[in-house]
C-alpha cells in the first residue's frame, strides 16, 4: 500500500504556482509571434502591397492638401477682393459683381502702365506690338494672352480716357488716383485687380515705352509654367541712395544698413513676370505690403522671406546688346523718336539739294545769256 501511493506520487506533478503559469502563457505567445513573422517572410508581396498604399495615400493627402491650399489662396484674394471694393467703391473689381460666375481662364495676363499724358506712346504700341479689335480678342481666345492698358483716375481727365476706351476697348480701370510716387501702390492694385479678373499662369507689368516680342515672351514663360512662385524679369541689385538730391532717392535707406548698401535682388521695372501664386499673395495682402519710393524696389520687397525662385531672363533687359534674340527690343519711343529725326533731317537734306540744284541751273542759264562759259 505505502509502495503504490508512492508511485502515485512519481507520476503526478505538484500543481504549478501562478508565476509558473505566467511565465509559461508568455513563451507560447512569444512562440506565436515569431511563428507570424516566419508566416509574414516567406510573403514579401503583402509587405508591397502594404507599402504602394500607404504611398498612394500619401500622395492623395499631399494633392489634397495643394487643392485645399489653392482654393484658400483664391477663396481669400476673392473676399479681399471684395472688401476692397465695398471699402472704397473700387470699379477694380467690377468683375465680382456676376456673382457665381468664374474667371476667366488665361495664359499671360499683361498690365502695360501708362498715364493721361501718355497717349502718343499707347498711339505707337498699338501700332507695333499690341494687336487691335478682333484680333486682340482672338488672342486672347487663341493664345490666352490678355493685354490692357492699366490706369487710375483723375477726374478731369476720366472723360478722355473713357473715350479712347471706346474707340479700343483696351483699357483696365483701376482704383487708383495716378501719380508718379504712386507707382507701387498702383502695381498693387493692378495685380489684385487681374487676379480677380482672370485666373492666369503669369501676370505681368511692361511700362508703356517697352517694346515687346510676345512670342519670344510666351515661349519663355511657358518653361517656367510648371513652377509654382517664380519672379521672371532682368534682375539687379542696385547701390541704395540716400542723397535728396539724387534720381530715385530712397527716403527710408536707414533701412538698408549702413550707408553704400545695394538693394535685394529685384527685377527692373521695365517689365517683369510673376506666377500667379504670388500675384494672389500680393492680392491677399495688399493692404500690409509697405511701398518703397521705387515700385521695382517695392515688388522685389514684397518677395523677401518667400519660397521664390528669382529667374535672371536677361532677354528681359532693355540694354541687350543688338543681334541676341530678346524679348525686349528696347524703349521705341526713344528709337522712333531719333528715326523720326533722322528722316526729318534728311528730307530737310534732299529739299536743300534740290533747291540748290535748281539755283545752279538757273546760274548757268544767266551765264549763257551774256556769253560766258560756265568753265570760266
Amino acid at each position: 500500500m505505502e509502495k503504490t501511493e508512492e508511485r502515485a506520487a512519481k507520476v503526478w506533478p505538484p500543481p504549478e504556482s501562478d508565476a509558473q503559469l505566467l511565465t509559461r502563457h508568455q513563451h507560447e505567445q512569444e512562440l506565436q509571434i515569431v511563428a507570424e513573422d516566419c508566416t509574414t517572410k516567406k510573403k514579401p508581396t503583402q509587405d508591397k502591397d502594404v507599402m504602394e498604399e500607404v504611398y498612394k495615400t500619401h500622395e492623395a493627402i499631399q494633392s489634397l492638401d495643394k487643392t485645399i491650399s489653392m482654393l484658400q489662396m483664391e477663396l481669400a484674394a476673392t473676399r479681399s477682393s471684395r472688401e476692397m471694393g465695398s471699402s472704397d467703391g473700387s470699379t477694380a473689381t467690377s468683375t465680382l459683381s456676376h456673382e457665381g460666375q468664374p474667371r476667366r481662364k488665361a495664359f499671360i495676363v499683361i498690365g502695360i502702365n501708362t498715364a493721361f499724358s501718355s497717349r502718343k506712346r499707347r498711339d505707337s504700341v498699338r501700332e507695333t506690338w499690341m494687336p487691335q479689335g478682333e484680333k486682340l480678342l482672338q488672342l486672347e481666345h487663341e493664345k490666352g494672352i490678355v493685354i490692357r492698358f492699366m490706369i487710375g483716375h483723375r477726374s478731369h481727365l476720366d472723360r478722355a480716357i473713357d473715350s479712347e476706351d471706346a474707340q479700343h476697348n483696351d483699357f483696365l480701370r483701376l482704383e487708383h488716383v495716378e501719380g508718379y510716387h504712386e507707382l507701387s501702390a498702383k502695381t498693387k492694385i493692378f495685380f489684385s485687380t487681374a487676379v480677380a479678373k482672370w485666373d492666369a499662369d503669369f501676370y505681368i507689368k511692361v511700362d508703356d515705352d517697352v517694346h515687346v516680342n510676345l512670342g519670344m515672351l510666351a515661349a519663355t514663360l511657358a518653361r517656367h509654367r510648371s513652377k509654382p512662385r517664380v519672379y521672371i524679369g532682368c534682375m539687379k541689385s542696385g547701390p541704395v541712395l540716400a542723397q535728396k538730391t539724387v534720381k530715385y532717392h530712397e527716403p527710408e535707406s536707414w533701412k538698408f544698413g549702413e550707408e553704400g548698401n545695394k538693394y535685394f535682388r529685384h527685377a527692373t521695372g521695365q517689365i517683369y513676370a510673376i506666377s500667379k501664386d504670388l500675384a494672389t499673395y500680393i492680392s491677399i495682402n495688399q493692404p500690409i505690403l509697405h511701398k518703397y519710393a521705387n515700385e521695382d524696389v517695392s515688388l522685389g520687397s514684397w518677395f523677401i522671406g518667400l519660397e521664390v525662385e528669382h529667374i535672371d531672363e536677361r532677354s528681359m533687359c532693355c540694354g541687350t546688346p543688338p543681334g541676341v534674340y530678346r524679348i525686349v527690343s528696347g524703349r521705341h519711343r526713344r528709337v522712333m523718336y531719333a528715326l523720326r529725326h533722322l528722316i526729318g533731317a534728311a528730307v530737310e537734306f534732299a529739299s536743300q539739294l534740290k533747291r540748290s540744284k535748281m539755283f545752279m541751273q538757273g546760274v548757268v542759264k544767266e551765264m549763257q545769256l551774256f556769253g560766258v562759259l560756265f568753265s570760266e
